[in-house]
Parts: structure tokens; sequence; C-alpha cells
């Protein structure tokens, strides 16, 4: 009997991700639809701010910024997902000119190839949670649960007035997110130590709702929220997008040679 030939051997050189024979996560771009999103916002210390921005960024503001999501459909990542990116308003003075945005110094989410990918490639810190966003009779209310500790409990008044994608970026132009990308060699030394920035692209706003948010931490100090502590409350916005992920750009190398 004749024996059937051998396949071919998988090819590192082409490989985006692992396992080789079913990657964990897509290649740009990557199509986000069926996004909904509880924005909320307050002032806390800007020395606060100042002690978790990595140097050569350079903080713009008193006001941290909660997204979170709830992300319907995302093309060989899942659906269903849950995520909440904290952002601060930062600066980076660059060789081809300023670059503005915001930082992320925490980042959760419930889904391991969301994880990953946003760590591996983009260099977001993030790590699992229980993420819920959920509209409660006249309330949207988002919540982040951390070692079966509610760390973030968030609220907003349900379609209380319109707003607008310009109003919401007006404190914290969080559509460029800038985040240190660290990748240990095995050997303990550091194969990758950068800034890098990423914006979303194709935005399209469907609906986007604002009013008074609240946002109550609760200290963990695995997950320290508590860090940027609440002084006073903003506005918030309930909204739903569709947006398209892509490939970003390194706007600080720190093992580059210095001249």
């Amino acid at each position: 009997m004749a024996r059937s030939p051998v396949p071919d051997r998988p090819d590192p050189d082409g490989a985006w991700s692992t396992p080789l024979d079913a990657p964990l996560y897509p290649r740009y771009p990557i199509p986000f639809r069926d996004i909904e999103l509880l924005t909320l916002q307050y002032r806390t210390d800007p020395a606060a701010i100042r002690r978790l921005v990595p140097e050569p960024l350079e903080p713009t503001g008193d006001t941290v910024l909660f997204h979170i999501a709830r992300m319907g459909d995302v093309p060989g990542i899942g659906a269903g997902i849950h995520e909440c990116n904290v952002m601060v308003g930062v600066r980076l003075e660059t060789p081809e000119g300023p670059v503005t945005g915001a930082y992320s110094p925490w980042f959760f989410l419930d889904n391991d190839r969301a994880i990953a990918q946003g760590r591996e490639v983009q260099g977001q810190p993030k790590r699992a949670a229980v993420v819920n966003l959920q509209t409660r009779v006249d309330l949207v209310v988002g919540t982040v649960v951390v070692n079966e500790i509610d760390i973030l409990t968030g609220t907003l008044p349900y379609k209380q007035r319109m707003g607008s994608l310009e109003s919401l970026r007006s404190r914290v132009d969080m559509v460029t997110n800038i985040n240190l990308k660290v990748i240990p060699n095995i050997d303990g030394t550091i194969a990758v130590r950068q800034l890098v920035a990423r914006e979303l692209m194709h935005v399209r706003v469907l609906e986007c709702w604002t009013g008074q948010g609240t946002v109550e931490i609760r200290p963990n100090a695995g997950a320290p929220l508590y860090r940027l502590p609440v002084l006073e409350f903003l506005e918030g916005y309930h909204w739903r997008a569709e947006f398209d992920l892509v490939g970003g750009r390194i706007v600080h190398d720190y093992l580059a040679p210095r001249g």
C-alpha cells in the first residue's frame, strides 16, 4: 500500500502567532463590530498620574478615563468579550514631532486570545478579570472583579442626553493608545522595551449618550486602581460604535543606541 506523503513542515519565518497550526489571534486589520461602551471620567491628583507614567512620557492633565466595553463581534478572537481599559492623557516629544494620546496603566479582560494579542503585539498591560456591562432599569452599570473583589463599579443614567465623540475626546484623546511594551528573552535579558502607539481606524459612532457618571474604586494589591484616587466625578458616556484595529508604530525605543 502506498504511503501518504508527509505534509510540509510549518515555516516559523511566516509565523504571526502560536501554535503554528492554530494561531491564537489574527493578523491586522481586525474589524470590531457591535461594540457597546461605558466611558467614565474623574479628576485625580496629577502627582498620582505622574507616578504611573514612565519617562519620557509627560502627563497632560488630571483626568482618569475608564472604558468598560462589551465587544459583540471580533473575528478571530470571539464574541461577547468584555474589557476595561484605564487611560490617562500623555504627550511624547519625538524627532518627528509630538505624539499625544492616552497611556494605559492597567487593562482587564475576560478573553485569553484578546489578552495575548494585546500584550504580545500592542504592549497593553492586560490581565484576566471578570468585567461586566449592564443596563439595570434606568442605570448603565460597569463592574470589574479581580480575586472575587469588586475593584471598580461605574454608573451612568440611561440615555439622559445626547453626546458626541468630539466631547468624549475633549479631556483624554483615547483614539491614540500609547503603551509600554516589554518582552523578555528566556535568559533574563530584555528583547523589547518600547513605547508603542496605535490608532483605531474607521471609527463609526452609532449612538452616544452622556450624563453625570460615578466611579467607585475598592483597593486591591494586585490591581491597584486605588493609586488614582477619585477627587471629582466628571461626565460619562454610553455609546455604541464599530471600528478597525490596525497596526501601530514604535514611538520610543529604550534599547536603541543613543548617539
